[in-house]
C-alpha cells in the first residue's frame, strides 16, 4: 500500500487558496492628487478666514484660525497618503484604511485641539467654526473640480 500522490517522498504539497479580492490597482495615486489641487485653490482663500476671524475675535481669534487651517491640510494630506498607501496593498486594507483612518484623524484633531485649549492665545469659537467651515467648504468646492470619467480619474483637465 503506497503513501497519497501528494505524500510521496521528495514531493512537495502545495495548497492554493483561492484570492479572496482582485489585486490592487497600479494606477497613480489620485488622493495626493485631488488634495494638492484642493490645496492648490483654496490657499487664495484661507488667509481671507484668517483675516475675518482677526477682525471679529481679535489677534487670538486670527491666530486660532490659523492653526484651525492647519489641522484641515494636515488632516487631508494625512489622509490621501494612508489611502494612497492602503490601496497599493489591497482593496480590503483601503476599507480599513478610509473607515478606521477617519476614527483616528479625528480623535487627532480632538486631542490637538484639547491639548491647546487653555492657551492664552486659544479662542474656542473662531477654532471650532474654522475647523467645520474649512472641512466642508474645501470639500464641496473640491467636487466642482473632480472628474468623474476614467480617462481623467481625478481632476478635470484644463481647456485647451
Amino acid at each position: 500500500m503506497g503513501l497519497p500522490p501528494a505524500r510521496r517522498r521528495g514531493e512537495e504539497h502545495r495548497v492554493s487558496l483561492p484570492r479572496l479580492a482582485p489585486p490592487p490597482s497600479a494606477g497613480p495615486a489620485v488622493e495626493r492628487e485631488v488634495v494638492t489641487d484642493m490645496i492648490r485653490r483654496a490657499w487664495p482663500a484661507l488667509p481671507a478666514l484668517v483675516v475675518v476671524a482677526g477682525l471679529v475675535w481679535g489677534l487670538d481669534g486670527a491666530a486660532s484660525a490659523g492653526f484651525a487651517i492647519g489641522l484641515v491640510l494636515l488632516n487631508f494630506l494625512v489622509a490621501a497618503s494612508l489611502l494612497a498607501w492602503a490601496a497599493r496593498i489591497a482593496l480590503a486594507l483601503l476599507v480599513v484604511a478610509a473607515l478606521g483612518g477617519f476614527v483616528v484623524r479625528l480623535a487627532l484633531i480632538t486631542l490637538a485641539v484639547l491639548a491647546v485649549k487653555d492657551q492664552a492665545w486659544v479662542e474656542m469659537v473662531p477654532l471650532g467654526l474654522t475647523l467645520i467651515v474649512t472641512h466642508l467648504g474645501l470639500l464641496v468646492w473640491e467636487t466642482r473640480h473632480l472628474s468623474l470619467s476614467l480617462a481623467y480619474p481625478t481632476v478635470k483637465p484644463g481647456k485647451g
